[in-house]
């Protein structure tokens, strides 16, 4: 697919991207990078481990930060080390659920307890008008986006992990976390991926980290109502388009915010994007159903 930047017209604004609970899977990119590759995106990020998070500053490139906080409520908490360090919560793993399934009650085993006070988005100044918003807090999600009721005014995309059943103890699932951001404006937009297990003993194809029937987490985006797109700044439209174009391959979507940027600026950026669009090859959308 071609690069919205084609169609665009220089130079491209600037994205802010704020990531709470940035440690993550070295196989894994985060889901901004194309974003961060295209030199339009600055990160600020947040890792409450600060071992974890002197080696994220320790490789960042230009334009990342990272800060050692706990994002949440502003209330004193314990945080819960884990094995797996990146599965770490201020929840308590839920250890007889977790035993039913394949890798995870060791993964989740608590090895350390850190009392820390958690520090809200919205009192962190270089969390100021983020546009994207990734959350990977270990089912947390719900008290950071409490914590951060000034941030979402500004924000236009939310990419969230949310657990589907309680993988730690009195977290909040899905539809907490979906409610939560539907009364602040968001819509569910897609998921761009479930992960399961298999119940024990079971184990598919010997890989034990495999699913079966059972889902137990994913990853959700959530993205400002369609239905007030026109409430939007133009500069807002477009970051909202370079986000859906350039990292959530939401092309329809994208095409509905140019749209509106036209229609408040005079510009043609929607013709010339549809054109480009049409004419992209077999993953693009025909012709006649647009």
């Amino acid at each position: 697919m071609f690069s919205i930047f084609e169609v665009l017209p220089p130079p491209p604004p600037k994205i802010l991207v704020v990531d709470v609970g940035a440690q993550n899977d070295p196989a894994t990119l985060n889901p901004y990078e194309p974003l961060v590759r295209s030199g339009c995106a600055t990160v600020v990020g947040f890792e409450p481990l600060r071992p974890e998070c002197d080696k994220l500053n320790a490789g960042a490139n230009p334009g990342r930060c990272y800060h050692p906080y706990a994002i949440g409520e502003g209330d004193s908490r314990t945080l819960r080390v884990c094995a797996y360090s990146a599965a770490s919560s201020l929840y308590e793993p839920n250890t007889p659920l977790l035993a039913h399934f394949n890798n995870l009650e060791a993964c989740l085993q608590v090895v350390d307890r850190i009392p820390l006070r958690t520090v809200r988005l919205d009192d962190i100044p270089q969390a100021d008008h983020a546009d994207y918003l990734k959350l990977d807090a270990q089912g947390a999600e719900a008290d950071v986006l409490r914590g951060a009721l000034r941030v979402l005014e500004d924000t236009l995309v939310v990419y969230t992990e949310v657990e589907f059943i309680p993988l730690y103890q009195d977290q909040a699932l899905f539809a907490d976390v979906d409610a939560l951001l539907r009364a602040h404006g968001f819509l569910f937009h897609k998921f761009t991926e479930c992960i399961g297990r298999a119940f024990q003993p079971v184990v598919v194809n010997n890989d034990p980290d495999r699913g079966c029937s059972q889902l137990l987490w994913g990853n959700a985006v959530y993205v400002k109502s369609f239905l007030e797109f026109g409430r939007l700044s133009p500069q807002s439209l477009l970051k909202l388009a370079i986000i859906l174009h350039e990292v959530h391959t939401s092309y329809d979507l994208c095409l509905l915010a140019l749209r509106h940027h036209d229609t408040q600026t005079g510009t043609t950026l929607a013709p010339a994007y549809l054109e480009r669009l049409i004419g992209a090859g077999p993953t693009a959308v025909p012709r006649t159903r647009i």
